[in-house]
């Protein structure tokens, strides 16, 4: 068994894919619209077959926009394939003015890895 996607509802699709293929060695498809629901979305695909779904309907987005708080997903976490990848891809985040939320350390159970936050403020771990 693998995980074949993890889907993120945002608020602005457009700058969401963009933030994702900017950082991440990830493929596009072209966009999807449902006229009847008013639903968009993209596939970002990694080259091991791994997706990331970004999501967009009106009114669901607000609806969690305007939620007090949610529960699941805390974070996703992504492997760079090693701690100068880690290092170096925090810092380019940060440095095009993106939020590093735990900066590049060893964990008490052994993983390297920072933590930055999407410009939707989903959390992603930066792992070897």
């Amino acid at each position: 068994m693998k995980i074949e996607h993890i889907a993120i509802w945002t608020l602005d699709l457009e700058k969401m894919k963009a933030f994702y293929l900017q950082f991440f060695d990830l493929k596009s498809n072209e966009k999807y619209y449902n006229p009847r629901k008013k639903f968009s979305s993209y596939f970002l695909s990694f080259g091991n077959g791994a997706r990331i779904e970004l999501m967009h309907r009106p009114d669901v987005s607000e609806f969690i926009q305007n939620a007090d708080s949610k529960l699941g997903l805390t974070h996703f976490a992504i492997s760079v394939g090693s701690k100068e990848k880690v290092d170096s891809l925090t810092e380019l985040i940060r440095n095009n003015g993106f939020d590093v939320i735990g900066e590049p350390r060893t964990t008490g159970d052994g993983y390297y890895e920072s933590v930055i936050s999407d410009p939707e403020g989903n959390l992603i771990e930066l792992t070897v």
